[in-house]
């Protein structure tokens, strides 16, 4: 078994934090416990047109009504915003499109979402600099090597509906693989607990880093992809689902031993066994 050192919580401020989100902290947590390893809070905020200030500040509530811990990253919503935004690590994301630009591994896409199945845009030769364009990698069929948490390495090829997958904003900003990977090779991650559906994007970052001259560093990092929980129709917890979010729980009066309850018993029903809550007890 592998020895780590650091992990992290990452999320997104596009919505309050919801039952499944908890759930992939705890799972964060216990395995970074076991190993003695220290766990990193990091928020992605630079998805300009949904970060939320209020979504923001429900992350520092929910891990402290939860009592969830971690040992590196902001205390509060002005910590993060004067020390660990993404904003402050723009220029190590622009020096990683410059590069990809530079070793010309990168075409421009004006396609809409509509239209992106029938997108031809590698062909055209878009300028780079067209407004309103995106920037897709220039992907191929290589076999990629993932480590898993065993320490074992998964070997598969990017998904077809990942193939080609943008970098850079329509809006200018650099895309969540491009981000994450920087992230994580900068903050010395070498543990990532994320949902099974995050699968394609664990490949496409391996992808990305390789067309960096990350392939090493980054395929030192193991993952670990955790079920995920699922709501009474058999879809998937989303942000989206106000009922589930630990807000709505709070502010209708539920403890956090009450809502440690919910989580096991939906955990229970995925077959998640391997960890405990802040409180001590088990969930099976």
């Amino acid at each position: 078994m592998p020895v780590y050192a650091k992990t992290r919580i990452a999320t997104t401020p596009s919505g309050y934090l919801h039952l499944g989100n908890i759930l992939a902290f705890a799972i964060t947590g216990t395995l970074a416990r076991k190993h003695g390893a220290t766990i990193l809070l990091r928020i992605d905020d630079l998805d300009r047109a949904r970060a939320n200030r209020l979504y923001v500040q429900d992350i520092f509530d929910t891990l402290d009504f939860l009592q969830l811990p971690y040992d590196e990253g902001p205390r509060d919503i002005n910590d993060f915003e004067a020390n660990y935004s993404q904003v402050h690590r723009m220029d190590q994301y622009r020096r990683a499109l410059d590069k990809l630009c530079n070793d010309d591994l990168v075409y421009a896409c004006t396609c809409s979402r509509k239209q992106i199945n029938n997108c031809a845009c590698y062909t055209k030769h878009i300028p780079l600099t067209t407004p309103g364009a995106s920037w897709r990698l220039i992907t191929n069929n290589d076999v990629i090597a993932v480590r898993d948490y065993d320490g074992n390495t998964i070997q598969a090829a990017l998904p077809d509906d990942m193939k080609n997958f943008i970098i850079k904003k329509k809006d200018g900003f650099p895309a969540y693989q491009l981000t994450s990977v920087i992230d994580d090779l900068f903050y010395g991650v070498d543990l990532v607990v994320r949902g099974e559906d995050l699968w394609p994007s664990t490949l496409a970052q391996h992808t990305l880093a390789s067309a960096l001259g990350k392939a090493d560093d980054f395929g030192a990092i193991s993952f670990y992809h955790h079920p995920l929980m699922m709501d009474a129709s058999g879809q998937k917890l989303s942000k989206s689902a106000g009922a589930t979010s630990i807000k709505y729980l709070r502010e209708s009066g539920k403890t956090p031993a009450e809502i440690w309850g919910l989580i096991a018993a939906i955990a229970g029903e995925v077959n998640i066994s391997i960890w405990q809550t802040p409180g001590g007890t088990a969930i099976i």
